[in-house]
């Protein structure tokens, strides 16, 4: 078993492409419209889905927001130098929730970044 992918609800599908191609270097993977559903999913991440986990993004038709509700946590990227990757983020127009460095009660270094719908996303540095 593996893990195939994580959905998220976005509230407009072309701004959180923008953001996950753009930003943070993703590739956009596949696309589908749905008509009789009345919604959309894309599929982004930084390699085949055969081989790697995606990030799924649902786009209902008729739905512009969500509320995030208190039980989502993050998703984590791991990137070589978490330092480079904050600022690499800052210069592209993403959003910094939490500056690079050591975790708290710990020695990984970490950094928190948003997306354009407020969900959070953990960049950590590579384990060597």
């Amino acid at each position: 078993m593996r893990i195939l992918h994580t959905m998220l609800r976005v509230g407009d599908l072309e701004r959180s492409i923008a953001f996950y191609t753009e930003v943070l270097d993703m590739k956009l993977l596949r696309r589908k419209d749905y008509p009789e559903g009345k919604f959309t999913l894309a599929f982004v991440g930084y390699g085949d889905e055969r081989e790697q986990s995606v990030i799924e993004l649902t786009y209902n038709w008729d739905a512009d927001h969500y509320d995030l509700g208190d039980g989502y946590g993050h998703i984590a990227l791991e990137v070589d130098d978490v330092y480079q990757a904050t600022e690499a983020v800052r210069e592209r127009g993403g959003k910094i929730l939490r500056e690079a460095g050591p975790m708290n009660a710990g020695t990984t270094i970490i950094a928190f970044v948003e997306d354009p719908d407020g969900y959070a996303i953990e960049l950590i540095g590579k384990k060597s």
